[in-house]
């Protein structure tokens, strides 16, 4: 049976006004570092390492309902310095490529 996973993407836009020689994507680093938050404290499981695919940067999550996985999608659509236009794709791991399922826009609206 095919287990549920949300596709985070996010726009791969360089953050702004950062010093010459700076990393342009400090985001990336600052929602791997929230989601292994996440997967340590077992909200999520981080289904695989993220990665570019064109011009978004694609982040992986499982180990809940979808309700939970796209809250904690939202959240990360929030976290400071994360470019504006995320969206999340509700796939499975038996997915071909990346996108093909239900786009969610993030941040979600407050229910």
């Amino acid at each position: 049976m095919p287990t549920m996973v949300v596709e985070i993407h996010v726009p791969l836009l360089s953050t702004p006004d950062l010093p010459d020689g700076s990393y342009p994507f400090p985001w990336i680093d600052a929602i791997e570092d929230f989601l292994c938050d996440l997967d340590d404290e077992g909200d999520v499981d981080v289904f695989d390492e993220g990665e570019q695919d064109g011009d978004v940067y694609v982040f992986f999550i499982t180990g809940a309902g979808e309700e939970d996985l796209l809250a904690a999608a939202s959240r990360v659509a929030t976290l400071p310095g994360v470019p504006a236009g995320s969206v999340a794709v509700v796939s499975s791991d038996e997915a071909e490529e990346f996108g093909l399922g239900r786009r969610v826009a993030l941040p979600l609206a407050a229910r």
